[in-house]
């Protein structure tokens, strides 16, 4: 397990494969720069993870609480925190900046974030049902006919799918190849789309996942 880092999707574009003139979709993300704000280790918590913050804020924006945890790393006000495990946390230490340097041309990541929310939609929208027929008289175009199973057992199972909130959750894409690090703008160009739309908040992780497609 190694250590991740928090970052802003920017768009995409496509690069050139200097070797074969490839066109290459690109994911731009700016990755950090995040602090280390706290070291776990088996000691004092049972387990080994550094926490990262990322995100400028304005201090009035964070409870006193929150700037106390800040303050023993000496981190400036910061919007996101998030933690990751890792197998050796000593070479780590409060305060310390994480950059997009971490990663190197052609490393695996898994990226995370919501997706774009796509507000209320219907059946064939969220869940990509079949409509009805569409000839004169039908009266079930769109509809999402029965629901239930008849007087018994006379009410609606949990979980069923129908219409409501689509888009705006936590997905996890797997298995994406960094085409290119720029360290010195800390952006990585990650092949392929990811989640969101720019702006969105990214948690950008090493793949340690072996043999999952």
């Amino acid at each position: 397990m190694s250590l991740g880092i928090l970052g802003t999707k920017l768009g995409m574009t496509q690069i050139f494969d200097n070797e074969t003139g490839t066109a290459i979709p690109v994911t731009v993300v700016q990755a950090g720069p995040c602090t280390v704000t706290q070291i776990k280790t088996p000691e004092t918590d049972g387990y080994t993870s550094v926490q990262i913050g990322y995100g400028d804020v304005k201090e009035k924006n964070l409870t006193k609480p929150q700037l106390g945890h800040l303050k023993k790393a000496e981190a400036e006000p910061l919007r996101h925190l998030k933690e990751y495990r890792v197998n050796d946390a000593s070479s780590y230490e409060l305060g310390q900046a994480i950059t997009a340097n971490i990663f190197e041309a052609g490393q695996i990541v898994d990226v995370s974030g919501n997706t774009i929310g796509r507000g209320f939609a219907g059946y064939q929208k969220r869940h990509n049902f079949k409509r009805g027929n569409m000839t004169h008289g039908s009266k079930n175009h769109r509809l999402p006919g029965s629901t239930g199973a008849g007087t018994t057992p006379g009410r609606v199972y949990p979980g069923k799918r129908m219409a409501g909130r689509y888009g705006g959750t936590k997905i996890t894409v797997r298995k994406l190849e960094v085409v290119r690090v720029d360290e010195e703008r800390n952006l990585l160009l990650i092949k392929g789309a990811i989640p969101g739309k720019a702006g969105n908040l990214l948690s950008i992780a090493p793949s340690n996942i072996v043999g999952q497609n």
